[in-house]
C-alpha cells in the first residue's frame, strides 16, 4: 500500500486529498443539518447555557466554594442583554452555529478521513506506534471542548458581562460578539487539548525533545498565567483554575516526548548489541 502511495503523482495526491476533504464536508453538512433542526433549542440551552444564571457549572463552583471557603467561586448572577443588529443576523448565525456543532461532533470522522490520507505514506514501524490515533485526538478534542464550555466559559463570560468601567455604561452584548467568544473558546481548546498527538508524532521524528520542553517550561508557564488571567476573574484560586489543567497538559507532553526517548535509545542499544 505504500509503495503505491509512493508511485502515486502529485495530480494523484491532490485528487486523492480533494475526496478526502469532500467526503468531511459531507459529514460536517450532515452534523450541521441535524443541529440546525433543532437549533432553538440548541441557543435556549446549550449556547446561552454559561450565560444562565443556573447553569450547573456555577453551582458547581458555588458548591466547590463553600466547601474550601473561598467566596470568589460563588459568582453574582448575570444580567445579560443580548441584541442582534443585523436584518439576517440571527437566520445567518443559526447557519454559523450548526456548522460549527456540526463539525465537533463529526470531529472523529473528519479527523479519521485525515488519517486516511496520511496513513498510506507512514512506514510499518510507524503506523506501529500510531494505533489509537483516531481514538486519542476525539477524546482529547472533545476533553478541551467540554472544558472550555463547562469551566473557561462560565468565568469568562460571568467577569467580562459584569465588568464596567462606570456605572453609567451599561453592557448590551450583541449576540454574535458572544458566539464568537465562544466559539473562538470552545474551538481554540480542543485544539489545545491536541498537543500531546502533535508532540508524540514531532518527537518521533525527532523536531522535538523532552530537554528542550523542559528548557521553555518557564516561558510556558507565564503563557499559561497569562492565558488563565485573561479568560479567568482577577483573583489567584481562579486563575490557577484553569493553569493547573493547562500545565497538566504540558506535563503530560513532556513525559510522552520522554518516553519516546527511552524507546528510541532501547532500539538503537538492542541494534548495537546485536
Amino acid at each position: 500500500m505504500r509503495n503505491a502511495q509512493a508511485e502515486m503523482g502529485f495530480m494523484d495526491h491532490i485528487e486523492e486529498l480533494r475526496w478526502h476533504i469532500v467526503r468531511s464536508l459531507i459529514a460536517v453538512i450532515i452534523g450541521g443539518i441535524c443541529c440546525f433542526i433543532n437549533i432553538e433549542f440548541i441557543f435556549d440551552h446549550i449556547l446561552l447555557g454559561p450565560a444562565n444564571s443556573s447553569f450547573i457549572s456555577y453551582q458547581w463552583f458555588c458548591a466547590l466554594g463553600k466547601a474550601i471557603h473561598v467566596d470568589a467561586l460563588c459568582m453574582n448572577p448575570m444580567d445579560i442583554s443580548f441584541q442582534n443588529t443585523e436584518l439576517s443576523g440571527q437566520f445567518m448565525l443559526s447557519f454559523s452555529v450548526s456548522f460549527m456543532l456540526g463539525f465537533i461532533v463529526t470531529f472523529p470522522y473528519v479527523f479519521w478521513e485525515f488519517w486516511k490520507f496520511v496513513k498510506p505514506a507512514l512506514k510499518p514501524s510507524e503506523l506501529k506506534y500510531a494505533k489509537g490515533i483516531v481514538f486519542w485526538s476525539s477524546l482529547l478534542f472533545f476533553l478541551g471542548v467540554m472544558f472550555a464550555y463547562f469551566i473557561i466559559a462560565p468565568f469568562t463570560i460571568n467577569f467580562f458581562a459584569g465588568y464596567q468601567l462606570s456605572p453609567q455604561f451599561k453592557n448590551i452584548i450583541t449576540i454574535s460578539n458572544y458566539y464568537d467568544t465562544m466559539s473562538d473558546l470552545i474551538l481554540g481548546m480542543g485544539i489545545v487539548f491536541e498537543l500531546p498527538i502533535l508532540v508524540y508524532f514531532l518527537s518521533r521524528i525527532g523536531v522535538l525533545t523532552p530537554k528542550f520542553m523542559r528548557a521553555q517550561r518557564r516561558y510556558a508557564i507565564v503563557i499559561i498565567l497569562v492565558l488563565a488571567a485573561v479568560i479567568t476573574p482577577p483573583d489567584w484560586f481562579s486563575i490557577f483554575l484553569v493553569f493547573i489543567p493547562l500545565m497538566a497538559l504540558y506535563e503530560s507532553s513532556i513525559f510522552i516526548s520522554s518516553k519516546i526517548l527511552r524507546e528510541k535509545k532501547n532500539k538503537e542499544n538492542e541494534t548495537l548489541d546485536w
